[in-house]
């Protein structure tokens, strides 16, 4: 029997006083997290008796305390903010002024229109051009972005993944003709072509001329820039679209295996480009459990990188950079959002991230300012200058709570990898869907909890704070950026030498054709020659083809979570009603429109509405207002719901109105959803909007209002 020292207490004793305290058992406080984790109220030692490398130490494999051996006792992690906003001039001015104010490195946010490959004189991005980033249509967009700009000195991170040649055949060529080779660039290229086929949506090609394109860029950086990270294996648009963070952590890792296993297939031995692989991770609410998720990371990814047999030890390290959660940013009460972002930053720099974004306050609603984004900026310095985090590597390290859940998370990614490599790997698991339909399950399912309130966010739907100003916001012009983008664009045609853009567009189409060669090389030199962004991602499509996905709709997810709620069965009852009154189930068109991919609010309205009762048809993405009309009327629908979660609304809306209109289908009810400043709210409904549901809208309300025009519409007929 194990001796006891005076006044020692067992955890029966805890247990018993617990229970005194509840008049309840201790067991009814266990939170049963979306990952399928019991938190339980006490952590004690017995809890690390599972924990693998309990001892291990920061800057030895598996890095679970860090991949750095002193981490920021020896130096700080970087500060790197995420922007860019309408033209190059505005977004090179923005970067010079962040970098004076203590601003680590440039982190570039590219239009919607640039992420396609498309030019900004594209019909099919009228509304895009220069919203939600930066419009890149050529070399000379490119040079003025990093005007002023040392490219040999400032590390530069760019989130493209579809457009991803063209834009880094630019790049090149810009550091050239400032005067820095190729070699002495440093940075960051996302490159992540299989997240976008699960949730972002900014792709172009097929999966498998995709993965190529991947491999050729690890294969030109490993040989001709040493400095730069040939990819950046994104998690973070999965959590945004609504991934737990065991699937984040679990399809993030996979990708990555996915990548590596595609760069040995090229010939590529794993110690050359092991190193300039990095990882992109967002930051959520859950505080103690993002800060594990990092530490499991790191541990799993050595795992996976030891089935190539590396010889140096840095081919096993995970490095990341995180930012904030978008999706936890609230458009109601928006200061509440300083303060999330502050602890989000804290467990992203307790978790050991080499590098961060803050998100402003006010991107809930648009782009930030730059009041905003100082703010923004301003709290990692003070993380770093005032709270002594930077003083002690690995502060978590050996908690009891902590170190339980680091190995519960890399325990329940690890199997959820598993799963993926037992239907042959990534970009399999990606054709099949299992992915996108796991994540979107996920996002339909918290979204039922955020609407039941069992999920408390405060400001929303809970300590709600009524007639609330609405504060000041960035609003990009975008038929004046367009116009600009357009204009330059022009010149850049009429001064260049057509032949020669003529025979490296051939080059670069037969290196697409025979397999043969390197696609980032080939780009290099159309975009020497001035050939556009545009017109460089034209010639892959034309050998490549586009990808298109097909909608689907998850079911059965938000109505079993409001089964027993009377809520829903009162309004199971109206569309009884309605139903019969209309002859049939009332149908709901969800749309997006322009090249907006982000899609995790179409499809929650979606999968919830059809739960509810409504006909619901998923319209595919990147339609015109024009293609969205004839759908709208060829499918007889009573409503189309138009989502914008990218700042197009104001063009792409009354865009809409007008093509139904041209059809004779005035009666089809038009609402919009998404991220809409309560500023654009009389604009669009002077303009025809039925109704506008903004951030933070309860799905069951948004239902009823929706119910509410049928029925006005009836009356009225």
């Amino acid at each position: 029997m194990t001796k006891r020292t005076p006044g020692e207490k067992t955890l029966g004793d805890w247990r018993a006083l617990a229970e005194k305290e509840l008049r309840a058992s201790p067991d009814t406080l266990v939170w049963k997290t979306p990952e399928g984790i019991d938190v339980k109220p006490l952590y004690t030692e017995s809890d690390l008796d599972a924990v693998s490398q309990p001892g291990s130490l920061p800057g030895f494999a598996p890095f679970t305390r860090g991949p750095r051996a002193t981490m920021y006792a020896g130096r700080p992690w970087t500060i790197r903010q995420y922007a860019g906003f309408s033209t190059a001039e505005a977004s090179n001015a923005f970067y010079r002024k962040a970098l004076a104010s203590g601003q680590q490195g440039v982190s570039v946010a590219f239009d919607l229109a640039t992420h396609r490959g498309y030019d900004s004189d594209h019909p099919r991005v009228e509304g895009d051009v220069g919203k939600a980033g930066v419009a890149i249509d050529s070399v000379e967009d490119m040079k003025i972005l990093f005007d002023g700009i040392p490219l040999d000195k400032v590390s530069v991170s760019m989130t493209m993944n579809g457009a991803v040649i063209p834009i880094l055949a630019n790049f090149i060529v810009a550091g050239e003709e400032q005067g820095v080779s190729r070699a002495a660039l440093s940075g960051t290229i996302q490159n992540d072509i299989l997240k976008e086929f699960m949730v972002r949506n900014t792709y172009i090609y097929p999966p498998e001329p995709s993965m190529r394109i991947v491999a050729d860029i690890i294969e030109f950086t490993s040989r001709e820039m040493p400095r730069f990270n040939s990819i950046s294996i994104s998690g973070y648009h999965m959590q945004e679209a609504g991934a737990t963070l065991v699937q984040e952590l679990a399809f993030t890792l996979a990708d990555g295996r996915e990548y590596a296993r595609a760069a040995i297939d090229k010939g590529l031995d794993v110690d050359e480009f092991a190193g300039r692989l990095s990882f992109f991770f967002a930051i959520g609410m859950n505080f103690f459990m993002e800060a594990a998720k990092l530490r499991a990371a790191r541990l799993l990814w050595t795992r996976i990188m030891e089935e190539f047999a590396p010889k140096k030890a840095s081919s096993l390290m995970l490095r990341t950079h995180c930012q904030t959660s978008g999706v936890s940013l609230q458009e109601q009460d928006p200061y509440n959002n300083i303060i999330r972002t502050a602890f989000e930053a804290m467990s992203a720099v307790l978790g050991g991230t080499q590098s961060l974004h803050t998100n402003s306050f006010d991107e809930a609603i648009a782009l930030p300012t730059e009041f905003s984004s100082r703010i923004a900026r301003n709290t990692q310095l003070i993380l770093q200058h005032e709270t002594g985090v930077t003083k002690v590597v690995d502060p978590l390290a050996g908690s009891y709570y902590v170190e339980s859940l680091t190995n519960e998370l890399a325990e329940k990614a690890w199997a959820l990898i598993d799963e993926v490599e037992a239907l042959g790997g990534m970009t399999k698991a990606v054709n099949e869907g299992l992915p996108k339909r796991l994540i979107e399950e996920a996002a339909t399912r918290r979204q039922a909890a955020v609407d039941k309130g069992d999920e408390i966010i405060v400001g929303v739907n809970k300590y709600r704070l009524e007639n609330e100003e609405p504060i000041d916001i960035l609003d990009i012009d975008n038929t004046a950026v367009r116009a600009s983008q357009i204009k330059r664009l022009e010149d850049t045609r009429r001064r260049r030498d057509p032949a020669k853009v003529a025979e490296t567009l051939d080059g670069l189409r037969e290196v697409a054709r025979s397999g043969k060669g390197n696609l980032l090389e080939a780009a290099v030199e159309a975009a020497r020659a001035r050939a556009s962004v545009g017109e460089i991602s034209d010639a892959m499509r034309g050998v490549f083809g586009d990808h298109t996905a097909e909608p689907e709709v998850v079911r059965h997810v938000y109505g079993d979570a409001y089964s027993d709620e009377p809520e829903l069965r009162q309004l199971r009852t109206r569309m009884t009603a309605i139903s019969e009154a209309l002859g049939g189930a009332p149908k709901i068109m969800v749309a997006k429109l322009g090249q907006d991919g982000h899609d995790r609010g179409a499809k929650v309205i979606a999968s919830a509405f059809g739960d509810i009762g409504f006909d619901v048809l998923a319209g595919p993405l990147f339609q015109t207002p024009e293609e969205a009309a004839a759908l709208a009327i060829t499918s007889k629908v009573h409503v189309v719901g138009m989502s914008s979660l990218a700042a197009g609304h104001k063009t792409l809306a009354p865009q809409l109105i007008d093509a139904l209109k041209a059809k004779g289908a005035e009666h089809v009810i038009v609402v919009v959803g998404g991220v809409i400043p309560r500023q654009d709210y009389a604009f669009l409904t002077d303009h025809g909007v039925a109704a506008v549901f903004g951030p933070g809208t309860n799905v069951m309300d948004a239902a009823n209002s929706v119910l509410d025009l049928l029925e006005g519409k009836r009356r009225n007929q």
